[in-house]
């Protein structure tokens, strides 16, 4: 080998070792970010890894989900789809980048789930169908990936608890998988066990009690919620509202 084509290859396995480190080195700085509830600033340095390296599963998926939570806050309908779009565009990437991932299959579930909010009756439908569809491919490749648990948890919850005029118009126009409030709950325990630390999933999974009708359940389930410590905005959010429906129950 030449001394011209071993400085050549010298210096490309450098360039790929120091993109390598830069990369390790954003995404950890956005992760203190996400802890530290600077979240536009942690979205902010996604995509600057991004642009270092495009086909990033991790800062994807990271770009993503931020995308899907910071659209649920706006109050504009036109906010809403353009951070639920982009969420959904960017979970495409992940997709393309590795197709039995599951967060990239998380991502997409969550994504359709959040356009499904602000869609026509008709796309709605769709995109219902797919975010189950989404969730059982994330939970193929790990059954114990407590977001698609959750998702899938929140879908049964929320087919199982649609009225007969909106099960009769979705009939018409070709109908859902079937839907098991029983199997909410269990989904709903079982990411308990596994991330006892996740907030939503205790307020989703009281409601799901109190929707059964067993409320002495749900106060268990809300009584250990408003105790549990904060760990995002949405996380005050949502303990404020068990709050109010614990004081409902008691």
């Amino acid at each position: 080998m030449n001394l011209q084509k071993l400085i050549f290859i010298s210096t490309l396995f450098f360039s790929h070792m120091v993109m390598g480190q830069d990369i390790s080195f954003l995404l950890k700085e956005a992760e203190q970010l996400e802890e530290q509830r600077k979240e536009e600033d942690a979205l902010a340095k996604y995509q600057e890894a991004l642009r270092i390296s495009p086909t990033d599963l991790k800062a994807l998926c990271k770009i993503s989900e931020r995308n899907s939570i910071l659209g649920s806050r706006q109050t504009d309908k036109k906010a809403k789809q353009e951070h639920f779009t982009a969420a959904f565009m960017y979970a495409e990437r992940a997709i393309a980048a590795n197709e039995k991932s599951a967060d990239a299959n998380f991502v997409m579930g969550l994504a359709k789930a959040k356009l499904s909010e602000v869609s026509s009756p008709k796309e709605k439908i769709q995109f219902v169908k797919e975010i189950k569809n989404s969730a059982e491919k994330a939970l193929e490749t790990d059954s114990l990936h407590y977001q698609s648990l959750h998702l899938l948890g929140k879908w049964h919850f929320e087919v199982s608890a649609l009225g007969g005029m909106e099960k009769a118009a979705i009939k018409l126009m070709g109908g859902l998988p079937p839907a098991s409030l029983t199997d909410a709950i269990v989904l709903f325990e079982k990411v308990r066990r596994i991330k006892p630390s996740f907030v939503l999933n205790y307020l989703d999974l009281a409601k799901a009690y109190k929707q059964q009708g067993r409320s002495d359940k749900a106060v268990e389930v809300l009584q250990r919620l408003v105790r549990m410590s904060p760990k995002s905005v949405d996380d005050e959010t949502y303990k404020a509202e068990g709050k109010k429906m614990l004081e409902s129950l008691l």
